[in-house]
């Protein structure tokens, strides 16, 4: 029987050079990427002195991606992968580009930083699901679960490193520099792309459209191990994501100051780049659908513990175990995907998952401020994190295909039925 490792599998990069390539192209691109991220609301900020208005920007980013969430898989499934790949590589770069010369000019105008980021969000949204249907194809069933932990690593080392970075850069050369910075990363994720074989989805792909996207919608009818794995994320990101609530807990609960809110929303990103990296030990879970059901059972409960702790230094190492959590139910939400989906609908159900990940945290923020409004943030946070616990409860009582998947029997059929099946 094999034994589980401690640190994340580098089986894909050793064995898979299109992975390879790809991975590292895209680890450049998350860290530019990542630097925008920051310099946006940064210039909002400066040019309005507003925080209303740096909102904003996150309001004028949920149409955009959830519909090119949608509209993204079905793309997918109908044409070259890699083409399309190219075709989003090179729009996010232009954006990046529009932005620069924005910031370059001699009076900045607001207004391209919102459409220009709308734009961006909406066009990273057809990116994902594509990208996560070619890292299927690229490296084999065998290695779903080592591909996923890689490219989690990946995400958050751009999530903590790029606005770590971006601070850096912003005080040293401005706000255009880094804009021309991001823009120029692109160049290494568009050769990683350029390098790849043709990626047509099985059959040459369906037609593109809205029946397409209904029958991606359709598949999901009856298929409860596909549902938990969003429904399960969409409980964790709704009931228990207190970000929104990180200005007043560091300044009212922790007697801090803009360091102190820093420090809140670092943490979670924090633990999840160190659970990335001790991801080895995924590759022999068989049973995924209790693994993600342990992991947001854990993510609840150190919300919740974190609402309640008064001290900043316990709160910090709560926040970096749910981050670490999170990673682990990402790590499994997404081998369970893969598994599942065929091979024609890969990029349709990906493109689900990308509206669940990205629309979940935003749901999130305003059911946090309402409860926050309605009572305290502390009592937001704690109530939150047991309504989380509570919804893994009521996923594994309701799905219990979902929890009891296994990859060795995704059916539930068991070895004898299997046979005379």
């Amino acid at each position: 029987m094999a034994r589980g490792r401690l640190l994340v599998d580098l089986g894909p990069l050793r064995d898979s050079q299109a992975f390879r390539r790809l991975w590292g192209g895209y680890l450049v691109t998350t860290l530019g990427s990542q630097l925008t991220v920051v310099a946006i609301p940064y210039q909002v900020f400066s040019l309005t002195h507003s925080s209303l208005d740096v909102g904003l920007v996150g309001l004028a980013q949920i149409v955009p991606v959830l519909a090119g969430s949608l509209f993204g898989g079905s793309i997918a499934d109908a044409v070259d992968r890699r083409r399309l790949l190219l075709v989003t590589q090179m729009s996010l770069a232009a954006c990046s580009v529009g932005l620069a010369l924005n910031a370059s000019g001699r009076h900045a105008a607001l207004w391209p930083l919102y459409a220009l980021s709308a734009l961006g969000s909406g066009v990273a949204s057809i990116d994902g699901p594509t990208r996560s249907a070619v890292i299927a194809t690229l490296v084999g069933r065998p290695m779903f679960a080592s591909a996923n932990a890689l490219w989690q690593l990946l995400f958050q080392v751009g999530q903590v490193g790029g606005p770590a970075v971006a601070g850096l850069l912003l005080g040293q050369f401005g706000i255009g520099s880094v804009y021309w910075i991001d823009a120029a990363t692109f160049a290494v994720s568009l050769l990683a792309v350029a390098s790849l074989p043709a990626l047509r989805p099985p059959g040459g792909g369906t037609r593109f459209g809205l029946s397409s996207i209904a029958e991606g919608l359709r598949y999901l009818k009856g298929r409860p191990v596909l549902q938990g794995t969003f429904v399960v994320d969409l409980n964790a990101m709704v009931l228990g994501m207190p970000r929104a609530l990180f200005p007043a807990l560091a300044l009212v609960r922790f007697h801090g100051g803009a360091g102190t809110v820093g420090l809140l929303y670092a943490a979670p990103g924090a633990g999840a780049l160190i659970g990335a990296v001790l991801t080895g030990w995924v590759t022999v879970v068989r049973k995924q659908g209790r693994a993600v059901l342990i992991a947001v059972l854990v993510w609840g409960a150190a919300i919740c513990l974190f609402g309640l702790v008064p001290w900043l230094a316990a709160g910090l190492v709560l926040l970096g175990v749910a981050g670490a959590a999170d990673v682990v139910s990402a790590v499994f939400r997404g081998t369970i995907l893969q598994l599942e989906a065929p091979e024609s609908l890969r990029g349709r159900l990906s493109s689900v998952h990308t509206a669940v990940v990205t629309g979940g945290p935003r749901l999130g923020d305003v059911e946090a401020g309402v409860v926050a409004t309605l009572s305290t943030a502390q009592i937001s946070v704690v109530s939150g994190g047991l309504g989380c616990m509570v919804g893994v409860g009521l996923v594994a009582w309701l799905m219990p295909r979902f929890a009891h998947y296994d990859t060795a029997d995704p059916d539930g059929l068991g070895p004898s039925a299997r046979v005379k099946g």
